[in-house]
């Protein structure tokens, strides 16, 4: 399990509202998501963009729309994860390095996500972060100084 690695370097911080500024070595978009209704599909509305953006879509073939709807996957369980179980996300981060897609999912909660062990497929519920283990090339979590909150993070690879 990798829920308690610490999180690969990533691209410095843009600073509180940038969206889509070019970072070292790739992009990055913010979204605020504290007290909005529906975010997980504003999330994926979101993602769903910066891939159009970016050039993951439209996809030119299979894999391509494979890797974007392993993306927008990830980012609805992600953010579900947040709501059900941290009172809702607080901002979903998205980085494109080369290859690599990295989302971060953040929100005030303490516990920590985990695949359900033993997964039992016909099992209702505790499927995310299963999913999201099996899709990404790695995760974690990382917690917020003072103790309040953590990021949840996924790294995805990108069409080839």
């Amino acid at each position: 399990m990798s829920t308690t690695r610490p999180s690969p370097p990533s691209p410095d911080d843009p600073g509180p509202g940038a969206d889509g500024s070019e970072q070292p070595g790739g992009l990055r978009r913010r979204l605020r998501l504290v007290d909005v209704s529906g975010a997980v599909p504003l999330s994926r509305d979101f993602t769903r963009q910066a891939l159009h953006d970016w050039g993951w879509l439209p996809a030119a073939t299979a894999d391509h729309r494979a890797a974007a709807e392993d993306v927008l996957l990830v980012v609805s369980e992600l953010v579900t994860n947040a709501c059900l179980h941290a009172d809702g996300p607080e901002e979903l981060c998205v980085t494109r390095t080369g290859k690599v897609l990295r989302l971060e999912v953040s929100d005030l909660g303490a516990g920590t996500p985990a695949p359900r062990t033993p997964h039992r497929a016909g099992r209702p519920g505790g499927h995310g972060m299963f999913i999201v283990q099996r899709l990404c090339l790695n995760w974690g979590v990382i917690r917020h100084e003072g103790g309040v909150g953590k990021t949840v993070w996924a790294e995805l690879a990108g069409p080839s």
